[in-house]
């Protein structure tokens, strides 16, 4: 079931709605029993596929995982590499996800999901869910100049 790649314009306001709704439901699943908080990822794969994760906090602050990487890991864990032609993010308070701010992924996320979409040279759309609106960006406007394995030599 690997991903194939795929040009990330394909991807339809329709898929856009799909997408968000599908963060939103995995937002849930999210186990955050400190900050209330919950977010949701959701991957769409040139498959047609979706892989989800959920945020999971954890007492050592450190040690919580954000939902978009545990997507990636979901991911990546089950064959896919590369071929990601969206991602959409929503977060918010226990069950109403994307309600009080637009979530977007932080520097660690943005980092993780550069190496899954390096895989195959992919720029995948991310979709930002927020109150009034879906703020639309590609990966790599999110994270110029991003840090990947060509650096390493």
């Amino acid at each position: 079931m690997n991903g194939q790649g795929g040009s990330p314009d394909a991807v339809t306001p329709l898929d856009r709605d799909t997408l968000i709704a599908h963060a939103r439901a995995a937002a849930a699943h999210a186990h955050a029993p400190y900050s209330g908080f919950q977010v949701g990822a959701a991957l769409l794969l040139a498959d047609g596929s979706v892989v989800t994760g959920a945020n999971v906090e954890n007492a050592s602050y450190g040690l919580s995982l954000c939902a978009e990487t545990v997507a990636v890991a979901k991911a990546l864990s089950e064959t896919w590499r590369g071929g990601v032609l969206a991602l959409a993010v929503s977060g918010g308070p226990a069950d109403a996800p994307g309600s009080a701010v637009q979530v977007t992924p932080c520097g660690r996320c943005r980092q993780v999901l550069m190496e899954l979409a390096g895989l195959d040279g992919s720029d995948p759309l991310v979709w930002c869910d927020g109150p009034d609106e879906v703020l639309e960006q590609r990966l790599s406007a999110l994270l110029p100049h991003a840090f990947g394995p060509g650096a390493l030599g």
